[in-house]
């Protein structure tokens, strides 16, 4: 369990219930702090949410247990963790491994590897929750909170704070004139299956690229992302003709095991930390270096 304390710094009535959802506090966190075993507490005391605070009052916010899903289990599977806070943790996912479990595969995900890592460390109050997830395929940095506060808190923050910047590897090379471009393109799907299209009556999508290296027939490029539709990248480079090694979805069959992606670069607002921002940065892994080092020059 996790403990929060909040001073209350703005003049006039306000009830209890609604600064703490003013403050980032879901309505499940407050159940969960009021009915499973946390505490909501004013100036040391025991409060409804319909109590009145006052200007100077201080709020201790114990979060309560979680709701643990029955069928999920813990994995002893090894977890890179980049970075770690109270409330969250950003872990390098390896590619192959799912963010969360799906309902054929259930017990190997990330969440299932955080849950052991808790486990390992005696927090098992602790739940995972994917607040930046990757597709399977897809190498890189996550940003998971440990507890629904946290869920919440990241939830609030836009889709702008969030910058995700990824490096791909793609057949063909690029002109002069379009070694940086904008794929504002909206994305959409074609009746069953998971592959997504350019569609005129899709959502709305927008990529920026820009070429890093080039050799025969291959480049490196930078990626970022403006919004997250699925396969959003992949998408939008087949589209413009520079389909991703690796991806037999929209590529072209060649023998590296999957998409030549990975999300290199994470930054966003620490919402438990007024001003501070995140930047986290992370080498390609080892495969997409040897992919890359080996293409004829």
């Amino acid at each position: 369990m996790t403990l929060f304390k909040l001073h209350v710094a703005e003049k006039g009535p306000k009830k209890l219930g609604s600064f703490l959802l003013k403050n980032g506090f879901s309505k499940r966190a407050i159940n969960n702090a009021k009915n499973r075993d946390g505490m909501i507490l004013v100036n040391h005391k025991r409060r409804h949410t319909s109590y009145h605070l006052q200007v100077g009052d201080e709020v201790l916010f114990l979060t309560g247990e979680e709701k643990k899903n029955p069928w999920l289990s813990p994995s002893n599977a090894p977890v890179n963790i980049v970075q770690e806070k109270k409330n969250y943790l950003i872990v390098n996912k390896p590619a192959g491994v799912l963010s969360i479990p799906s309902r054929y595969e259930d017990d190997d995900a990330l969440v299932n590897r955080l849950m052991g890592y808790f486990k390992q460390k005696k927090e098992i109050d602790l739940k995972p929750h994917v607040i930046t997830r990757l597709d399977r395929n897809t190498s890189g940095l996550v940003l998971i909170g440990k507890n629904a506060v946290a869920h919440a808190r990241f939830s609030k923050l836009g889709k702008d704070d969030f910058v995700k910047k990824y490096h791909a590897i793609v057949h063909g090379n690029f002109s002069d004139h379009n070694l940086t471009g904008v794929i504002e393109l909206p994305i959409g799907k074609k009746g069953k299956g998971v592959k997504r299209n350019v569609l005129m009556n899709g959502k709305k999508a927008k990529t920026t690229y820009k070429v890093l290296k080039q050799k025969k027939r291959a480049s490196l490029v930078e990626l970022r992302l403006y919004t997250g539709r699925t396969h959003q990248i992949r998408v939008h480079m087949q589209y413009i003709g520079h389909p991703l090694f690796g991806d037999k979805l929209y590529g072209i069959g060649n023998k590296f095991p999957h998409q030549a992606l990975n999300c290199f670069y994470l930054a966003f607002p620490d919402p438990f930390a007024e001003g501070r921002n995140v930047r986290v940065k992370i080498f390609d892994p080892e495969d997409m270096q040897l992919l890359w080092n080996n293409l004829e020059s």
